[in-house]
């Protein structure tokens, strides 16, 4: 029989990537990563942690492999090792969706209240895009839009969506999207242009996954 210490060192070894994932924040890092690289300080502010606790976290994460780092100067920034993490991080957030309840109760908490928030799948836009019926808002923070966004999407972080809103036109749909179907960006942009009298849906998924699946990018140059 063959020495099971290799074999449990092997299991280990793979047990380490999902060890590394183990922390809220972790996984929100990866979920930030997704969208575009960040420097260290701009993750910490948007998972409200300090500089020195997110430091730790990307530590762990680039111990496991899952992030790679580079500096420009006296900043460091950090991006995904590959699509694959963003791939391997989809697949754990829907296995929690289709198995553990309690996710389903908490997203409606941070989400709010979806009823008037109608989505629209990738399909559905990429065949209206084609037409030209449809307005395409990207309601991230303009670097992960300078980053990559949908082919024809316009740059709107959520802030500026309300002065912008009486210039859009009436007689067609805006369409919001954001960082992923959690993203509560894109369900408060269709609330703000709904409110407004506009034709408003987001859709169901976020950038990451419409670039994986295929579908035209761009980057701005």
């Amino acid at each position: 029989m063959r020495n099971g210490a290799p074999k449990s060192a092997l299991f280990d070894a793979h047990a380490s990537v999902a060890q590394a994932l183990g922390s809220g924040r972790r996984a929100e890092i990866v979920d930030l990563l997704a969208q575009a690289e960040r420097s260290v300080e701009e993750i910490a502010t948007e998972i409200s942690q300090s500089v020195a606790n997110t430091s730790q976290h990307l530590q762990v994460l680039a111990r496991a492999g899952l992030v790679r780092s580079r500096r420009d100067g006296t900043r460091v920034y950090y991006r995904l090792a590959s699509d694959r993490v963003a791939e391997l991080w989809a697949a754990v957030r829907d296995v929690a969706v289709r198995h553990v309840a309690e996710v389903s109760v908490l997203a409606d908490e941070y989400l709010g209240d979806r009823r008037g928030v109608e989505p629209l799948s990738s399909e559905e836009l990429s065949e209206r895009l084609a037409r030209g019926d449809v307005v395409l808002l990207d309601v991230r923070p303009e670097p992960e839009f300078l980053a990559g966004h949908i082919a024809g999407a316009r740059s709107t972080p959520l802030e500026a969506l309300d002065e912008l809103a009486g210039k859009l036109p009436k007689s067609r749909e805006i369409v919001a999207y954001c960082r992923g179907p959690y993203c509560v960006y894109a369900d408060d942009a269709v609330r703000l242009l709904r409110a407004r009298g506009l034709k408003a849906r987001r859709l169901d998924v976020g950038y990451p996954e419409w670039r994986r699946a295929g579908l035209p990018v761009e980057i701005a140059s």
